[in-house]
């Protein structure tokens, strides 16, 4: 690659408003948090302990064996895991999950997460939608109510930071 080619990079928030405005996905939704990167990330990046309460959905997410869990922990980018549903159904999920960035794809959906630090605290984007095109164009009148889930779960994200702070506070004691 020549060198004088100019380059430019984008932050992971970023790199997922690309992702949805190609993708049109049923939620979208994005935030400032007024908590750090670091807290943020610790309950976005932990897919198998707080991904079921950020999605309702979700009753179960678990990563295959030795995929615990990319930049955020020191394992693995990339792996597979399984998410289970409140009513017994399973999906297949490709995970990569990096430091501020987290995407899951199954054969029908596609998740994402991501953040980075902006001023005293954090962005924090979520992202969700179906795979398969045939299916988007369907789900499009849904898009309203897609925003309002987006923003519900970044509350329950900022949720769950507080209770981990309330959880490190009490095994300090």
């Amino acid at each position: 690659m020549d060198a004088d080619w100019p380059t430019g990079g984008l932050d992971p928030v970023r790199r997922l408003r690309v992702l949805a405005a190609g993708l049109n996905p049923v939620m979208y939704a994005e935030a400032h948090l007024d908590v750090s990167f670091a807290e943020v990330w610790a309950v976005a990046g932990d897919l198998e302990g707080e991904l079921p309460h950020l999605i309702p959905s979700i009753r179960a997410f678990r990563l295959e064996e030795g995929g615990a869990g990319g930049a955020a922990a020191g394992g693995r980018d990339r792996c597979r895991a399984v998410a289970h549903g409140p009513l017994g159904h399973a999906a297949d999920f490709d995970v990569l999950l990096q430091s501020g960035w987290c995407l899951m794809q199954s054969r029908m959906v596609i998740g994402g997460m991501a953040a980075v630090a902006e001023g005293a605290g954090t962005r924090f984007a979520v992202l969700g939608g179906a795979r398969p095109s045939w299916l988007r164009s369907g789900l499009s009148p849904l898009r309203p109510i897609g925003r309002g889930r987006g923003a519900r779960m970044i509350d329950r994200a900022r949720r769950r930071v507080a209770v981990r702070r309330v959880d490190v506070r009490e095994s300090r004691s």
